[in-house]
């Protein structure tokens, strides 16, 4: 739901030489995430947990688990553990994507990499959900079809498949292989796991980042719509106030609701050269395609500079580039995605506590994304089961675990004010804002670098934060060869 990944799936491609650690053995293998990307080398292994906690002697799954060996021969005893988002993204895929990132951070210590349950290799609940209910336009009979058949699919009952099994699959593999204790980042939903690992475990937490944060007593879904139309809002204002955008895009708004009304009373056809087959395929684009695509663009100031000129683009006719965006946002967003699982994480943690009455609903009429999307959202959990969840998964983290949290001034889903929230309880916490940045910070400017100072010192009060400042959002594009100069 939160859609922070857009990654491919991972490949994992053994070389054959072996590391032991403990009476855990890996396996040299490579990390990728996705199919052209660069790999990142690592030694894998498969760890054996309990399906649920409850029946320690019962069935068992095997959890993924990668672990990057640092670049020095004598590491800090207590590994970096990243945790992805989703909820239902491979924290493997993950890392890969953004190992630059971490660099600094592996220069003294090994990463430990978990794909959390329902996950990646770590038994993947899948199924042809759409990981974004707002995308899909179904009858509720069919739509209930659709759930009925991906519960019957999935390769596991899905109620262990939630934050509080994670949180204990995550310190089984920590005291497997012998750490005293974890350095843990978490982005987005990932948050909320790490939240919940240092809630029950703060003696085995040494540092916490927490990027693009989800607050524990926060429910996800109804604040969706009004802060993607924030978000939108903030583009709109900062191409009128940017010269060259507002004389090349004068009438942004009147444009997008323009095309939106059209294409509600009319979806257009298209036919499109397929890049991968080089043939000429048939394409329909609904205003429905063009909500979720604008929401999950607007994540990356490098796609927000991008929107000005597709809206335009599409108002006057030229649909092509825009459905184009809409088949690689959407179809990157479905293979990064395990939808079992996602559903899992939300149907018990977070519809449960909200209700979708008419009271929530009309606000949400008068933004882009509307009100589909959560009804969907609640129409599906309405028929999937309630899965283990902790008495106090949802209290607020108290402490003193050393945390750094980041946030991106116009982040669509994780405001600024999520940051403030959960710091506000916290006893040694820093809350670091991105000026014209998204959801996730952690390869931002200068960020790689104050987040291996973090970890190494355990100091969030002692960090010169000055260069945050330094960070700004990426330029419009007034035509498709780019920004002006």
């Amino acid at each position: 739901m939160i859609a922070l990944g857009l990654l491919s799936a991972a490949l994992l491609m053994s070389l054959g030489s072996t590391v032991a650690t403990a009476e855990t053995v890996f396996e040299e293998c490579r990390l990728q995430a996705g199919p052209g990307h660069t790999t990142v080398g690592a030694h894998c292994t498969l760890i054996a947990v309990p399906v649920d906690h409850a029946d320690p002697e019962g069935e068992r799954l095997e959890l993924f688990v990668a672990r990057v060996p640092a670049l020095t021969p004598n590491p800090r005893p207590d590994p970096f553990t990243v945790i992805a988002g989703g909820p239902g993204q491979a924290s493997s895929e993950f890392f890969a994507a953004l190992a630059g990132a971490f660099g600094r951070i592996q220069r003294e210590r090994d990463i430990v990499v978990i794909d959390q349950r329902g996950t990646g290799r770590s038994r993947r609940l899948d199924c042809e959900l759409p990981e974004d209910p707002a995308v899909l336009e179904l009858a509720d009979e069919s739509l209930l079809q659709r759930v009925a058949d991906c519960l019957a699919s999935l390769p596991a009952d899905p109620r262990h498949f939630t934050t509080s099994a994670a949180v204990r699959d995550l310190d089984i593999v920590r005291e497997r292989l012998d750490l005293p204790a974890l350095n843990v980042y978490g982005v987005s939903y990932g948050t909320r796991v790490a939240q919940h690992y240092a809630r029950r475990f703060p003696e085995r937490t040494r540092t916490l980042i927490l990027d693009a944060v989800v607050p524990a007593d926060v429910p996800l879904g109804p604040d969706i719509a009004p802060l993607a139309q924030r978000s939108l809002e903030a583009m709109f204002a900062r191409c009128a106030t940017t010269p060259a955008c507002a004389e090349r895009f004068p009438a942004l708004e009147r444009q997008l609701a323009e095309l939106l009304r059209s294409l509600e009373q009319s979806p257009a056809t298209l036919v499109l050269a397929d890049p991968l087959r080089g043939q000429a395929v048939e394409r329909t684009l609904t205003a429905m395609d063009v909500r979720a695509t604008l929401r999950l663009m607007s994540y990356a100031p490098e796609t927000v500079a991008l929107l000005p000129l597709l809206i335009s683009q599409a108002a006057e006719g030229h649909l092509t580039p825009l459905r184009a965006q809409v088949d690689m946002v959407l179809g990157q967003l479905d293979e990064s995605l395990a939808m079992g699982m996602h559903n899992a994480v939300v149907c018990t943690e977070d519809l449960p506590r909200v209700t979708v009455d008419e009271a929530l609903l009309a606000p949400l009429r008068e933004t882009y994304l509307g009100d589909e999307q959560l009804r969907m959202l609640a129409r599906i959990c309405d028929h999937w089961p309630a899965g283990l969840l902790d008495d106090d998964l949802h209290q607020p983290l108290a402490g003193d675990v050393p945390t750094l949290i980041l946030s991106g001034e116009l982040d669509p889903i994780t405001p600024p004010e999520y940051g403030d929230r959960v710091q506000a309880a916290l006893t040694r916490a820093l809350h670091l804002v991105g000026p014209g940045q998204g959801h996730g910070l952690a390869a931002r400017g200068c960020i790689p670098r104050l987040m291996a100072r973090f970890v190494s010192d355990a100091a969030p009060e002692s960090l010169d934060t000055d260069c945050v400042a330094d960070l700004a959002p990426a330029p419009f594009f007034l035509d498709f060869t780019g920004p002006a100069p």
